[in-house]
């Protein structure tokens, strides 16, 4: 029995609504981490969801993402006593404070 228009239209419709969907479990963009003039790591099309723990230290975050980051001093994104996590927002760079100490992991901001 063959599909009508509409009921095909709906199909892709609902197709396209899924694969959006799919979409946004990743940023879009590259996040660049360095520490001082040195690169360490790159990462692309990250998972939005959980902490994200760089392989070493670093001290300056290129984010070229549209979505906002939260960097951590610990490697399991966590703020240790009197600690803080720092913002950083989408399409933007950031340089850690020596105070702070070398940013270790991220994750996204929520929305």
């Amino acid at each position: 029995m063959p599909a009508s228009r509409s009921m095909a239209a709906l199909g892709g419709i609902a197709l396209l609504g899924i694969a959006l969907t799919a979409c946004q479990e990743q940023s879009s963009g590259q996040i660049v981490m360095r520490n001082g003039a040195r690169h360490v790591e790159t990462v692309s099309n990250v998972s939005v969801h959980g902490c994200h723990r760089i392989r070493e230290g670093v001290t300056h975050v290129d984010n070229y993402t549209q979505d906002s980051l939260l960097m951590y001093v610990t490697p399991d994104c966590t703020v240790p006593p009197g600690g803080q996590s720092i913002y950083l927002d989408g399409v933007s760079s950031d340089i850690a404070v020596r105070s702070n100490g070398p940013w270790r992991s991220f994750s996204f901001a929520s929305d």
